[in-house]
């Protein structure tokens, strides 16, 4: 059975309107916005393969920035935990005000990213979800239950920096991300993990989110899979498999 992350970055892989990458826009009165329109994945092997925002190549782009004002703008469905980590040091380090803007989607590690901001707004119909830590992971039992440690440590590590944010308390977040939560715009609002809602059109996200228990269903498509045969989806599968490092999302 594939892994969710793995479908995931599948499912989502050739979405006609998908923003290649990201995009860092420099502005007048230093003003840059950063677009993050896609999976946010840890490196350029698996950008090429799977598609998304890699860090490696994000980063020290980021950190070419100094000062003035960040506009995060973020339409993701999630990925590498551990990316998003960086991608937030990063724009911390920058020493600019930022201010994200959630313009679709903003789950799992998306709203790790937005954490990093100084004000998070989010478009009216937009959603915010955060959970526990996913993995894939093969070894023995002393394998099995290191993996399982790490990810009780990211979930409380992510738990904590969503209680920063909100006011909630620690124990009120791991609730809901145990839940899988999808906080509409109103609800992330209330919540306290978005500011506040932004004024404009109402946007209506695409992305896939099949691989999550508990995702807003999508507007009925006449799209073809993109992972259309058991051949190519066995590919895709093995070749992440062969990747020698811990990835969790």
């Amino acid at each position: 059975m594939p892994n969710s992350l793995t479908k995931l970055l599948a499912s989502n892989k050739k979405r006609p309107e998908r923003v290649p990458q990201s995009k860092i826009v420099a502005k007048d009165g230093g003003d840059t916005e950063i677009y993050i329109y896609d999976a946010i994945v840890a490196d350029e092997d698996t950008a090429y393969w799977w598609g998304g925002v890699s860090a490696e190549a994000l980063v020290p782009e980021i950190r070419a920035i100094k000062g003035g004002t960040i506009r995060l703008r973020i339409n993701s469905p999630g990925g590498d935990v551990f990316a998003a980590q960086a991608i937030c040091q990063a724009i911390r380090d920058t020493g600019a005000k930022v201010v994200a803007h959630i313009d679709g989607y903003a789950a799992s590690a998306a709203t790790v990213i937005a954490t990093a901001a100084d004000e998070v707004e989010i478009s009216d119909g937009g959603f915010f979800m955060i959970h526990n830590a996913w993995t894939w992971t093969m070894g023995n039992a002393s394998d099995l239950t290191a993996t399982a440690t790490l990810l009780s440590k990211v979930d409380a590590s992510l738990a904590s920096q969503y209680a920063k944010k909100s006011g909630m308390s620690v124990d009120a977040v791991k609730a809901a991300m145990d839940a899988e939560t999808w906080y509409t715009a109103d609800e992330a609002v209330a919540a306290g993990l978005v500011d506040r809602i932004a004024t404009g059109a109402k946007v209506e996200a695409s992305w896939d989110l099949s691989a999550y228990a508990k995702a807003p269903k999508p507007a009925p498509t006449n799209q073809i899979d993109p992972v259309a045969t058991d051949e190519h989806r066995a590919r895709q599968q093995q070749r992440i498999a062969t990747m020698a490092r811990l990835q969790v999302s």
